[in-house]
């Protein structure tokens, strides 16, 4: 592989890593406002596991939950949405038209949509289902305050599952 195409995918890994980050935090920041709470600051490190702080935090449950719900929810939805408005006999040929660029040169947003989402049920499916067993971040929050563990593992097993799917039905697409 050359090096420059090497850079290329650890740059759009890493930028999904920190989409990702944003997504799931924005979850938290969502829940806390429609609860009562206040944010008091989120933390979105490049290199670390984000985290927001909420005082008070009068619905701690809904609060952590929020974070790894919205995290693959909205991704998927955005998935969902570029599937159905990009189509191919709708946008590409549309957008190369109208800028006179051959239809090859029109970049689909779907397969990044695809390997977004997928990242993100990975992503936080493992965070929550494996993070359920030492207790740490978002997993350690729920159970401190009441779900259950054989939960967490479910959320992790099938978000991680959907995940692994969606990147296989898009690289299955992607060969055609």
């Amino acid at each position: 592989m050359k090096l420059g195409r090497a850079l290329t995918y650890a740059a759009v890994v890493y930028l999904t890593w920190l989409a990702m980050q944003a997504v799931h935090e924005l979850g938290h920041i969502l829940a806390a406002w429609l609860t009562g709470g206040t944010v008091e600051r989120v933390i979105l490190e490049p290199f670390a596991i984000s985290r927001t702080d909420v005082s008070p935090n009068l619905s701690p449950l809904a609060v952590a939950w929020a974070g790894p719900l919205v995290g693959v929810a909205l991704p998927l939805l955005i998935a969902t949405a570029c599937r159905w408005r990009f189509r191919p006999h709708r946008f590409s040929a549309a957008i190369a038209d109208a800028a006179q660029v051959p239809l090859r040169r029109v970049v689909d947003p779907r397969p990044l949509a695809d390997f977004f989402a997928g990242f993100c049920l990975i992503a936080n499916g493992a965070y929550i289902g494996i993070g359920s067993f030492d207790r740490i971040g978002d997993a350690g929050d729920l159970l401190r305050h009441g779900s259950s563990q054989w939960l967490l593992v479910v959320f992790g097993i099938t978000a991680i599952s959907c995940g692994l799917l969606m990147w296989h039905l898009a690289l299955q697409r992607h060969r055609k």
